[in-house]
């Protein structure tokens, strides 16, 4: 065995039980991750700068083959279900053993790192890999160790990262040989059988989920930004709605794209990067995320690339839709240093909604906002091919069911105490289709959902008069700067009337189907804020 690298924790791998491997790595700066990963074969340079790499037969998250091992510490907090799928004990010993033994022989990548931005809150973590590349999006993703930190860095938790062993379900208790296992008693997380990345930050927020509303912070999965004036703005919304994009504006400083935490002092970040979605990503309307596909240290998977010329093709969707770039937050112009703000002055809960119903923007009361929040809804399209027109509406409660260790009230309490407390405006905004469903509309340009941004925060719609929507009962804006006014109300847009009614009608049943999971455990005046249903 020979260790290579920079300095590194006192606490070995020997002591976390990790021994035969062949070389560790340790804490591997940028440069030489991408030596390490060049020479390997595991990537290419691209023009200007990024990595790209492949993560072969997983594009995206395996959400059924998450498990949490039911243990005596947490097995009574834990949200059991479909989404937290229980493993039992012996089987994780099981796995983690023959994990063990895959791993000797093997060349090891460590990285040890911080999640939690706020120093009150802020852990430290290890994450182990047998890939270079899988090293350089740790390192990219969660915050860094300065270097006279490392060598009394001792890892809370540790993610132990293996994309080529494969799982036995007869064998592990697996559903698949993919495999995303937390073990909250001995502070594990196993990964594997997959190369996809996001698996990887995923599951360490999936931890802080279990730890931080125990200490009454509320996680939530959003981003956030701050203004000159130092107002802080928070955006709700699942893959797809604009969370990443419409947080990363050129004027107000971002504080983090995806993972939030928010305690009695304001909102921090979890993390030290950005991994976000950029097919077809345009540099007049996203710039300073399309900047990043285009600096040294970006690691780009599965986007388009051209290896006899080094370019980049992020039109390029023959691998996946699912194009990512996992990023430094440093590589964005205005990002916050610090990445904390303070409590915020406005929240705004995003769907991208394909069946062309709700309104483009609307202010919502604290029981609409608490509805909106346990329902997370957005929808997604049922294909790409012309003339298919039905799309499928998605519930994901907390706009993040896949990653909420704890029961959905449990975050939802804690944001309408937060809420409350510090007097939070909150908005709706519809990312998604006007004039018509999805092959009938079209989509809201992003140039208008900036402008509408801005208006609700900066104030601009205080004065302007509000009318509920008939069906869902949010408050509609008459106008908004700098967006026609015809979009704003969403029946006129249609030029179908009484489709537009039909098609309200049935998006309110599906909201109201799928809130009845919450029926009995919300108070009255919640369970009344939603839609309309005749």
């Amino acid at each position: 065995m020979r260790t290579e690298g920079v300095a590194h924790s006192h606490y070995s791998l020997e002591q976390q039980g990790i021994r035969g491997y062949q070389a560790a790595y340790w804490n591997l700066p940028t440069p030489l991750l991408y030596e390490e990963a060049i020479r390997r074969r595991e990537g290419h340079l691209a023009h200007l700068g990024p990595l790209v790499v492949r993560t072969g037969h997983h594009t995206g998250r395996s959400p059924k083959d998450k498990f949490i091992v039911r243990e005596s510490s947490s097995a009574d907090k834990v949200w059991w279900g479909e989404i937290n799928q229980p493993l039992e004990p012996e089987r994780f010993s099981i796995l983690y053993r023959r994990l063990l033994a895959y791993l000797q022989g093997k060349d090891l990548f460590i990285q040890d790192c911080f999640v939690g931005a706020d120093p009150q809150y802020r852990r430290p973590i290890r994450v182990i890999t047998e890939t270079a590349w899988h090293g350089l999006f740790a390192r990219n993703m969660f915050i860094r160790a300065r270097p006279e930190e490392l060598a009394a860095h001792v890892p809370e938790y540790t993610l132990l990262h293996a994309p080529h062993f494969h799982a036995d379900p007869e064998v592990d208790g697996t559903r698949s040989e993919v495999f995303i296992v937390l073990h909250l008693g001995l502070k594990l997380v196993l990964i594997g059988g997959t190369q996809y990345a996001g698996e990887m930050k995923k599951s360490i927020f999936s931890v802080l989920n279990y730890l931080l509303p125990q200490q009454h912070v509320l996680s939530v999965h959003a981003s956030a930004n701050v203004g000159p004036k130092g107002d802080v703005a928070v955006f709700f919304g699942l893959s797809g709605t604009g969370k990443t994009a419409l947080s990363a504006d050129p004027h107000r400083a971002l504080i983090g794209d995806d993972e939030l935490g928010w305690s009695d002092r304001g909102v921090f970040n979890f993390e030290g990067g950005c991994y976000a979605k950029v097919i077809r990503i345009s540099a007049t309307a996203e710039p300073e995320i399309h900047g990043t596909t285009r600096r040294f240290g970006t690691l780009l998977e599965n986007v388009g690339f051209d290896s006899a010329t080094g370019r980049l093709d992020l039109n390029d969707d023959s691998l996946t839709e699912n194009t990512r770039a996992a990023y430094p937050i440093s590589h964005i112009p205005n990002a916050r240093g610090d990445e904390m703000g303070g409590h915020p002055s406005t929240i705004l809960m995003l769907t991208a909604d394909a069946f062309g119903v709700l309104p483009p923007l609307s202010r919502l009361t604290p029981e609409q906002a608490m509805y909106h929040f346990l329902s997370g809804y957005t929808a997604k399209v049922a294909g790409t091919e012309q003339g298919v027109a039905e799309p499928r509406a998605t519930f994901s409660p907390c706009f993040g069911a896949p990653f909420m260790t704890l029961a959905p009230e449990v975050y939802a309490g804690l944001l309408r105490e937060k809420i409350a407390r510090h007097r939070v405006s909150v908005w709706l905004v519809n990312t998604g289709w006007s004039g018509g469903p999805y092959g009938v509309g079209h989509r809201v340009k992003i140039a208008h959902t900036r402008a509408m941004v801005h208006a609700a925060l900066g104030g601009a719609l205080d004065g302007v008069a509000m009318t509920p929507h008939p069906i869902f009962g949010v408050a509609v804006p008459a106008s908004c700067p700098d967006v026609p006014a015809g979009i704003l109300e969403p029946r006129g847009t249609w030029a179908d009337k009484a489709a537009y009614d039909a098609q309200a009608r049935k998006l309110a049943g599906m909201f109201a189907d799928n809130f009845t999971a919450f029926a009995s455990s919300v108070p009255e005046d919640v369970r009344a804020a939603g839609p309309r249903v005749d």
